[in-house]
């Protein structure tokens, strides 16, 4: 199945993150772990900026039930990095976010990932599942595009 690589016209909110020596493997590009990184940071980042509240500190959290990603190009060091955000799917008590990576010139992905939050009670230690706090859905909705 052929695999449609994005552009960037599809992601909503915008950050540029650097690469670090750090960050490349043995073949000279950069490690899949750090792709997880930078995607795991810059949707929590939009979540507290945009918020303007710590998030660890709210009645719910979300907490990842799922990642993945799909590469396409090579990211390497040192350029800078645009990470895309668009929200893909905002249900009850879940989030799911895509997130490209996108690396020099041009208008297609490096890669893209999927992130999933699942929102849990942050007062209860078995964690059971809750409805998205209204301060996350407030800057998350307009995140979301249909697909």
């Amino acid at each position: 199945m052929p695999r449609e690589r994005p552009t960037r016209d599809r992601y909503v909110h915008w950050e540029s993150v650097t690469t670090r020596w750090a960050d490349i493997d043995v073949y000279g590009h950069m490690n899949n772990a750090r792709y997880f990184e930078l995607i795991d940071t810059v949707v929590n980042n939009h979540l507290e900026q945009a918020t303007g509240t710590d998030i660890r500190r709210l009645p719910a959290i979300g907490v990842v039930a799922e990642v993945g990603c799909r590469y396409f190009a090579e990211v390497g060091y040192p350029a800078p990095v645009e990470v895309g955000v668009y929200v893909e799917r905002l249900g009850t008590s879940s989030v799911t976010y895509k997130v490209g990576l996108f690396q020099g010139p041009g208008d297609r992905a490096a890669a893209e990932g999927t992130f999933v939050h699942v929102y849990v009670d942050n007062t209860d230690p078995a964690r059971p599942v809750t409805p998205i706090p209204e301060a996350i859905r407030a800057v998350v909705a307009p995140l979301v595009r249909e697909s």
